[in-house]
């Protein structure tokens, strides 16, 4: 029997629709910091691939049910307008329904909540601590009384989770204890990843302004944006002086091409005007994402 056309292309669109909401691109912020914290384990001959396995499907759904809880919080709170300069947001153009992101929402926590679980035996209490912290403020990134998004908090938030705790405690649960070397790298590795939020922010400042979204980029103005890029790009790289596992060479490298591209990508951010010329700029700060860990675990590892 032939299938229905018609209902093949439903599904493709609600496929693409939820997608659209899961925004896989950004995955590589969660894949990034869990890869640097498996590569120091491994360095230090303490690598197991179970838990470093559940850190990573843990960080991935965090990822998501981020990004879903952005979706539906910023379409209630009307920051993403048909003005808006950015990619198509699931709910506020009506691709998928309001409850139904929010019942997506709880579902994909749910799920990292029972993958924390698996954790525990190699991590005990202080992963259940950090682990429901980390689902709570998914949620309360944009949503809740005091949004830190909306209250210009979000990059301590990116810098500390998707940094600092993904790092360190990726590291933490293989070898039963802490490294000074994992949480150097892991703020190195959170401001790299808050360099997306910064462009984001750039961007978005006047549609933020009028919905009362008081971001770091509304707050202190454009011009420090473009300054805290250049910043966080050359500090994530002079990060890696300080890991004792790297070889003097390798930092260098990256320090290099991220400062070279911070600096182009500061340049086009002060001159765009149109979404295609934002979508470049965000486009290239993505890229250093990967390209920054990739290099960094190369340092670890040889």
């Amino acid at each position: 029997m032939s299938r229905l056309p018609g209902r093949e292309t439903d599904r493709s669109s609600t496929i693409r629709a939820w997608m659209v909401g899961a925004r896989p691109r950004t995955l590589v912020a969660a894949i990034v910091p869990v890869a640097v914290g498996i590569s120091l384990a491994l360095e230090s001959g303490l690598f197991h691939a179970f838990p470093a396995g559940l850190c990573l499907l843990f960080a991935m759904l965090v990822q998501v049910a981020t990004n879903f809880a952005n979706d539906y919080f910023d379409a209630r709170k009307g920051a993403d307008t048909p003005e808006r300069l950015g990619p198509v947001r699931a709910v506020a153009s009506g691709l998928i329904a309001p409850s139904a992101m929010l019942r997506a929402t709880i579902l994909v926590l749910f799920l990292a909540f029972l993958i924390g679980l698996g954790l525990l035996p190699h991590g005990g209490w202080r992963l259940l601590v950090v682990g429901v912290a980390s689902l709570v403020l998914a949620v309360v990134y944009t949503g809740g009384p005091f949004p830190l998004a909306y209250l210009g908090l979000g990059d301590i938030f990116v810098v500390f989770f998707f940094g600092l705790v993904a790092v360190g405690f990726t590291y933490f649960v293989q070898a039963g204890e802490f490294s000074r070397d994992a949480w150097v790298a892991g703020f190195a590795v959170g401001l790299i990843v808050n360099n997306l939020l910064v462009v984001n922010n750039y961007r978005d400042v006047a549609g933020d302004r009028k919905v009362g979204k008081k971001t770091l980029a509304v707050r202190l103005g454009r011009p420090f944006s473009i300054w805290q890029l250049k910043l966080q790009s050359l500090g994530a790289c002079f990060c890696l002086a300080w890991i004792n596992v790297v070889p003097s060479w390798y930092w260098m490298l990256p320090m290099l091409i991220l400062g070279i591209e911070s600096f182009r990508v500061s340049r086009l951010m002060s001159h765009a005007v149109s979404p295609q010329e934002f979508n470049v700029c965000l486009g290239i700060t993505a890229r250093m994402i990967p390209l920054y860990g990739i290099l960094l675990c190369i340092g670890i590892l040889t």
